[in-house]
């Protein structure tokens, strides 16, 4: 046998214990096995002989402690100190406040899908479903968006007490304190429904239901605070608002200006040890009408009041409106999406220490409060609300499709309608998905830092991107704003979602990857912890025990990623049935990917890497997008594996792999130092990349869909707003697709008798009678003709107005004459 033959063996014995993660014993038995064979089957002795001394000096150093841990670990620890990032107080905060669900099995590098299969599939209580199917049915009946964001920039007085009568404000406040009780999963179909009809309604009711005062006293309120605050919180007689941006502090929200200086002052009567607050905050939901403020601020015990420390650290307090010194400003205008916003200000305004959440013990523990809260929040509010709006979008926009005719032809029979179609089908299935799979880890008890920040980005951005398609195929219908367009206040509320809780700009650049590295993999945040313990063996000891359990994951990924790359990852165990274990087997080949270009970015920028924003972003986007396609393959296990829902769900799938390939492909061009990215593409796209979006046939599928009634448009269409009525024109339109799918044979055959001449008369109703005269209609046919036609009247029609109506009340009031009453 050849002299190559020993080293071969060593190599895939060595590539196979890699790939299965075998411990260190284990492969040096393996390779001993191995060589042996090799020398009685023929091989070279002294090859054999050469490769044994090579596998005895790799492993004897590594499986020795004694001389392992002295010679090895100590100096790299000593390294490994000197290139650890320094973590800022919102890094480690955010770091520290955060759970680590499946997204730490995507980090993994080989993802346990049992752990994601294994979850109970997300379903609402008895009570919620009941008050879905009742308060908030009722509650959407009574919306009239145009009255909302037109004539009074406002929900009219109606509405509010319907909300507060009703506990809408109370959905997350616990029943002992007189709230609903809900789950996160409950709040968030609450959400989902109420976006679907109006965004001012949904976030009215969001907002004290995510990040504010009620979330906050839950879980960290004294029981006092608790008993006085949340009862009055979920009955509405106090409207909570929270204040925490400020013009000098947006997303750097620990550089907050505001500050409390510890100090006496009079409360009630008493001289008591307060804070005296100086705030400044700006675009803060709910201000103008709220009773109650929750305020973050810096706090400051110069005199010593309460112990040594001078800085105390960011804190939060609850500020009654009505507190001197308190000043709420006039109202924001957020692209034409009236919901109540402004600024609140306030100079050395005094509160005693029992005002602060959580009493003294918490002062300065803001930042970590608000960072565990805002996970909560990001998971909620703003994905359901883009899960709303998408999911109406998609099934009216479908209707108006097939209702709305040029040519002769449904708008939606053309191939440039059905490319956008098919994104607003296979966006808002993901959105949908998505925003449900953070709803249920919220439910489920976790704090997903991560989750949530991938979810918010990824929800707001698609709904954008389905609100923008949903336009384009409306056209002037989408346009022209008024009572009958259920689109265009969708289409200025977008960049809202996008820039509130975080610009996405800066969520994705900077915490998805950046939280994602630390927190989800598996060995990352264990270094370093081992690394800021006390100098001692035991500091030595467990900084070896992660450090080398880290180059074993580094290696088998490595191993991994090209075995997977060669293959195409058409092979290997995984679960699902015959159409989705494919899509398994692919997002194991991206993991894998995922986390040895993790690991070589860590490893060789170091520090700098959270200065790489660029290649932050890619990576994050590639986890994010494994994330988003386990929430779909979970989605489809619990909902029973509809066959139905294959075009969405491959349209999805395939959209979400050729995201992945465009972000490593990204990194890895970019990445720098480049013999490295060289390398690392050679090992994660040996064969160049295979990825394609959903071709022309799949998104021609996704699309029809949208456009005739069947079983996968209304799992698509569940828990939003379809109800017709005389102010929800976008269900009357969803009502119509049926009627109108029977009446096009009856239209075809009209249409052809006029184009052939065989009816001479211009009008449409002309037409009609002489077509029933000559017998090329029946009476019924007619009747369908006409009713036809009224619903494609109501569908395209728009909106008109006296040029009076359109000026502001203050220029009608300044140039146009008064008349006078007599």
């Amino acid at each position: 046998m050849s002299i190559a033959v020993p080293f071969l063996v060593l190599l895939l014995v060595g590539a196979f214990a890699a790939y299965h993660r075998l411990r260190l014993p284990v492969w040096v038995a393996l390779t001993a096995v191995a060589l042996l064979a090799c020398w009685l089957l023929g091989a070279s002795g002294t090859a054999t002989a050469v490769a044994a001394v090579v596998t005895a000096i790799v492993a004897l150093p590594l499986l020795l402690p004694q001389i392992r841990l002295p010679l090895i670990s100590t100096p790299l620890l000593g390294f490994y100190t000197k290139i650890l990032p320094p973590l800022s107080e919102t890094e480690r905060s955010a770091i520290e406040a955060g759970t680590v669900g499946f997204e730490g099995e995507l980090f993994s590098g080989r993802p346990d899908w049992q752990v994601l299969l294994d979850q109970p599939a997300p379903a609402l209580s008895a009570e919620e479903q009941a008050f879905l199917d009742g308060p908030v049915e009722e509650l959407c009946r009574m919306v009239d968006d145009w009255d909302i964001t037109h004539v009074r920039a406002d929900l009219p007085p109606e509405l509010w007490d319907y909300i507060k009568k009703n506990r809408f404000f109370g959905m997350i406040v616990p029943k002992e304190y007189g709230g609903l009780g809900f789950s996160a999963l409950g709040n968030h179909k609450v959400i989902q429904k109420l976006a679907s009809i109006s965004s001012v309604v949904s976030s009215t009711v969001g907002v004290p239901n995510s990040l504010g005062p009620a979330e906050l006293l839950m879980h960290y309120g004294t029981q006092e605070q608790k008993d006085h605050y949340l009862p009055r919180l979920a009955d509405g007689r106090e409207v909570p608002c929270f204040a925490l941006t400020g013009p000098w502090a947006g997303s750097d929200a620990t550089s907050i200006p505001d500050f409390g200086i510890v100090c006496m002052g009079e409360w009630n009567g008493a001289s008591v040890v307060g804070v005296k607050l100086t705030f400044d905050k700006r675009y803060i939901t709910l201000a103008p009408v709220a009773t109650l403020i929750g305020m973050a601020f810096r706090m400051y015990d110069p005199d010593g009041l309460l112990g040594d420390k001078r800085d105390i650290g960011i804190s939060l307090a609850l500020l009654p409106r009505d507190t001197p010194g308190v000043e709420v400003g006039r109202r924001a205008m957020p692209l034409n999406s009236p919901f109540q916003n402004g600024p609140v200000r306030g100079r050395e305004v005094f509160i005693p220490l029992s005002q602060l959440i959580g009493g003294e013990a918490y002062a300065g523990k803001g930042w970590q409060m608000l960072v565990e809260c805002l996970s909560i929040g990001r998971s909620i509010t703003l994905p359901s609300t883009a899960s709303g709006g998408a999911k109406l979008a998609a099934v009216v926009t479908g209707a108006y499709a097939r209702i709305r005719k040029q040519f002769g032809l449904s708008i939606g029979r053309f191939e440039g309608v059905q490319e956008a179609l098919a994104r607003i089908a296979g966006n808002a299935y993901t959105i949908s998905a998505l925003s449900e799979a953070s709803a249920a880890a919220v439910a489920r008890g976790e704090l997903p830092a991560v989750p949530s920040t991938i979810s918010k980005y990824h929800c707001t951005e698609m709904g954008r991107q389905v609100a923008q398609d949903a336009m384009d195929i409306h056209g002037g219908k989408g346009i022209i704003l008024g009572p009958r367009n259920y689109l265009g206040r969708s289409w200025q509320a977008s960049p809202i979602a996008i820039t509130v809780e975080g610009a996405n700009i800066m969520t994705r650049s900077l915490m998805i990857f950046g939280q994602g590295a630390i927190l989800c993999h598996p060995w990352v945040l264990k270094e370093m912890k081992a690394a800021m313990l006390p100098e001692g063996d035991e500091r030595v000891r467990e900084f070896d025990r992660n450090l080398f359990g880290h180059i074993g994951f580094a290696i088998s990924n490595a191993v991994r990623s090209l075995w997977f790359g060669l293959t195409a990852a058409r092979f290997g165990k995984a679960p699902g049935d015959a159409y989705t274990r494919r899509y398994y087997r692919k997002l194991n080949r991206y993991s894998s990917a995922l986390a040895l270009c993790a690991d070589t970015s860590m490893l060789l920028l170091g520090g700098k890497l959270k200065f790489k924003e660029s290649l932050s972003g890619r990576l994050g986007d590639v986890l994010s997008q494994l994330y988003i396609a386990s929430a779909l393959l979970k989605r489809y296990e619990d909902q029973g594996r509809p066959e139905a829902d294959h075009p969405l769900l491959a349209w999805s799938l395939l959209n979400a792999v050729h995201k992945i390939e465009v972000a490593l492909s990204g990194a890895l061009r970019n990445f720098p130092v480049r013999p490295v990215g060289w390398l690392l593409w050679a090992l994660i796209f040996p064969l160049g990349r295979r990825a394609t979006p959903p071709g022309d046939r799949l998104s021609r599928r996704a699309a029809s869909l949208l456009m005739s009634p069947n079983e996968a448009r209304d799992r698509l269409a569940t828990g939003v707003f379809t109800t017709p009525g005389p102010t929800n024109p976008a269900g009357r339109i969803n009502s119509y697709l049926p009627a109108v799918i029977l009446a096009e044979p009856v239209e075809r055959k009209f249409l052809k008798a006029i184009k052939g001449s065989d009816i001479e008369a211009l009008t449409f109703s002309a037409q009609l009678d002489e077509g029933v005269r000559e017998g090329w209609i029946t009476a019924e046919e007619r009747r369908q003709l006409e009713e036809l036609r009224e619903m494609t009247v109501d569908t395209i029609s728009v909106d008109d107005f006296d040029a009076a109506e359109l000026r502001s009340a203050g220029y009608r009031e300044e140039h146009e004459p008064r008349r006078e009453v007599a």
